[in-house]
């Protein structure tokens, strides 16, 4: 029996299984059996599980934006649109498909865009070679899902099954869940939170699964299984994700009010190159990106071409330094900062001060 075979096997028992304290055993042993199932069709044996040759387009800037959707949606018409404005767009053809790279600079940064080729149901068990399109989205900081505002939400879940499928959290954060595996003693399961999904059977019998005996569990947070296996596989991605609703030229002023609820999402018309304005401001609210300006000694701050730095990942002064150039902090001294993270304007500082967006900041050697 293929590995395809076996997972539509494993998901009709679960449809079939009604949901109680009786099963969360056996439920929770077929969604860990699944999620083994699903790793294993994403990087087969012998096989890895990249991207595949000549398929990926080097990262450039300062963060990379995917856009997702399936065929005909107008995603490379919002590309052509979006990137055609700041500057050239390349093609690069490979064998069947084809990624489009682009570049806008927006508010100083330096934001990569590629426009994947078309994806299609199931393309997360491989058609189309649709494993290969979502393993280029695993290496984005944000996606853009493009959707057609005629048939938003089916297309929308089919879409998001298919990312999850392949391990892609989207608008989602890693599950507060300590799990550490050890010699002897058994499963240690504590909780900080009251839980409403996740039955102690259930965690028994995910661990059981995966062959762990001997762990220390903690949930800090109303957890499901679904959060708990993915701690343990350890290989999901969580990536921010915008939903934009193309063709609004089709649909009434109505429709268009109902649009607008919906959660992560930005209604344009890529053709007419309606409410950009909208999706850019989301774009960098989504990408969260902090801008530093650096000041040579003597001489006014560099506004031109300002060091961006992920929040996600700190702004401390450290890491703007390492962004400059990995020796400065051999010689660091302190620095002295201008902007909203400072209380007086300069201020000394060391290098664990966090710096804010648009921060001017001056680096002195020992």
């Amino acid at each position: 029996m293929s590995v395809l075979d076996r997972i539509t096997e494993i998901e009709a028992e679960m449809a079939r299984t009604q949901k109680n304290k009786a099963t969360a055993f056996h439920l929770g042993m077929l969604k860990a059996r699944l999620a083994k199932l699903r790793r294993e069709l994403i990087t087969p044996k012998g096989g890895g599980g990249g991207t595949g040759e000549g398929f990926d387009v080097a990262k450039t800037g300062d963060a990379r934006i995917g856009f997702v959707g399936f065929p005909s949606v107008g995603k490379s018409t919002l590309m052509t649109n979006l990137a055609g404005v700041y500057s050239e767009v390349g093609s690069y053809e490979f064998t069947t498909l084809t990624t489009v790279p682009g570049v806008i600079r927006y508010k100083g940064a330096k934001i990569q865009l590629l426009d994947l080729p078309g994806i299609i149901e199931g393309a997360k068990d491989g058609k189309g070679r649709g494993r290969q399109v979502i393993a280029v989205a695993r290496t984005c900081s944000l996606i853009f899902i493009v959707l057609d505002v005629l048939k938003p939400l089916h297309d929308k879940r089919v879409i998001e099954r298919e990312l999850e499928g392949f391990g892609i959290r989207l608008n989602k954060l890693p599950p507060n869940i300590y799990f550490k595996k050890k010699d002897k003693g058994g499963i240690n399961l504590t909780s900080s939170v009251p839980q409403s999904n996740l039955e102690p059977d259930s965690v028994k019998s995910i661990l059981s699964e995966y062959k762990i005996h001997n762990a220390d569990v903690t949930l800090r947070c109303d957890a499901t299984a679904d959060d708990l296996i993915d701690v343990i596989e350890g290989n999901r991605v969580y990536v921010p994700c915008i939903y934009v609703l193309n063709k609004i030229d089709q649909i009434s002023i109505e429709e268009l009010d109902i649009i607008y609820k919906i959660p992560h999402a930005v209604p344009i018309s890529a053709h007419h190159k309606w409410n950009f304005d909208d999706l850019l401001e989301k774009m960098w609210e989504y990408l969260n990106l902090t801008r530093i300006y650096t000041k040579p000694k003597g001489q006014l701050p560099d506004y031109a071409a300002p060091v961006v730095l992920n929040s996600a990942k700190g702004t401390t002064v450290e890491m703007f330094c390492n962004s400059l150039h990995k020796s400065i902090m051999k010689e660091f001294k302190h620095a002295l900062v201008w902007g909203m993270s400072v209380k007086h304007n300069p201020q000394k500082v060391g290098k664990d001060h966090a710096l804010m967006d648009e921060d001017v900041v001056q680096v002195t050697k020992k």
